[in-house]
């Protein structure tokens, strides 16, 4: 046999190619004009000065459709802090991308809203931090912000845009879940995310002051079941619940490396919105390779990609296929070990001590004067 044909053959121990992505996250800036106690924006948040121009950002969404991307999702911070946000989103909607727009709807006027829509926007997201303008100033730190968000939620179903709230569900309004869902009808969403807070950037610092209690989240785990029978057909209800009440961790962002990645503001390129608290790591910069480049060749990518990389118990446990070991930050947060199994799973001998944090920080009262809130239009 030729050298040639040697050189051919499939190694047995060679890591499979990855699929192509289907889905980027896009933060096109951390400016945003709320300061909610949860965010998930890392603490050092990127400044205005950082931000990739406009024809980068295009560059990016070709690249991005090239490699097979379906799903676009303009985030931020505030995507609509951006002038170029209508350029952005008709040069993904020309390139074949679906455009989700994330946003908190606070001053976001009817004559962007409109160019939006003839840009090619497809689908509208809607923070929605409380049911109430109360709660709503509480978690956000803006007066006025809920009569806003009402009024840009008419406004996204009066011009026939699909609207989706997400709803960012801690202990400081758990018990609006019902108020919320019902909110989402009367708004005209076709769809509602109740998503309970996933502890990293601004909500990690502040998880004392957010944790809900076992029987708060076991009760709202019940209200969406009912909710989701009564409202088939109207209302499409998404949950996310904690994992510090797991039993099992989740596919953390459908697998690392697998499915869907982020671009920061400056441009580095991320297997998860929360990666870089992973320091160890080398993120790939758009400004210095493609985008196929880094997601089939990015030593950020390849870290945590399928199971080679997995201690015991993950290494021979019969769910490695299923959720991969879970979270790789959250695994670095609670233990110091971005390899680590994460603590959510039973099966890690640190579950104890993440039940146990949870009930702890859940009766604990927090002093209001200590949390932590990103600055208002920060970076």
């Amino acid at each position: 046999m030729s050298e040639t044909l040697l050189d051919e053959r499939p190694q047995a121990n060679a890591k499979p190619k990855p699929q192509p992505p289907i889905g980027l996250l896009a933060e096109l800036t951390h400016r945003c004009p709320l300061r909610c106690t949860y965010c998930s924006n890392p603490i050092e948040l990127e400044s205005r000065s950082a931000e990739l121009d406009t024809e980068t950002w295009k560059r990016v969404f070709s690249q991005a459709a090239e490699l097979g991307v379906i799903h676009l999702h303009l985030s931020g911070g505030e995507p609509c802090a951006r002038k170029d946000i209508v350029e952005l989103t008709r040069h993904a909607a020309e390139v074949g991308l679906y455009t989700n727009l994330i946003t908190s709807g606070v001053g976001v006027k009817e004559s962007q809203l409109d160019a939006l829509l003839e840009a090619g926007c497809d689908h509208i997201q809607l923070s929605m931090q409380g049911a109430d303008e109360e709660i709503t100033v509480a978690v956000a730190g803006m007066k006025g912000a809920f009569e806003r968000k009402q009024a840009f939620a008419k406004q996204v179903v009066d011009r026939g845009f699909p609207l989706t709230l997400n709803s960012v569900i801690h202990r400081q309004n758990i018990h609006q879940v019902p108020t919320m869902i019902e909110k989402a009808v009367e708004f005209g969403a076709k769809r509602i995310e109740i998503a309970h807070t996933q502890y990293y950037g601004w909500a990690l610092k502040n998880r004392a002051h957010l944790m809900p209690t076992k029987a708060d989240v076991d009760k709202t785990i019940e209200q969406v079941e009912e909710a989701r029978e009564r409202l088939k057909g109207t209302l499409v209800i998404d949950a996310v619940f904690p994992d510090y009440y797991a039993k099992y961790p989740k596919l953390c962002n459908g697998g690392w490396g697998a499915r869907t990645f982020s671009v920061t503001p400056s441009g580095k390129v991320l297997p998860c919105h929360a990666a870089e608290t992973i320091e160890h790591l080398e993120f790939w910069s758009v400004s210095d390779h493609d985008l196929a480049d880094v997601w089939y060749n990015g030593p950020a990518f390849e870290a945590y990609r399928g199971t080679d990389w997995m201690q015991e118990p993950c290494r021979s446990c019969e769910r490695k296929h299923i959720d991969f070991g879970g979270c790789r930050c959250q695994a670095l947060a609670l233990v110091g070990d971005a390899a680590a199994t994460d603590p959510a799973c039973v099966k890690s001998p640190h579950h104890d001590r993440i039940g146990d944090l949870a009930r702890s920080e859940s009766a604990y009262v927090p002093d209001p004067t200590k949390v932590s809130y990103r600055l208002i239009g920060a970076a």
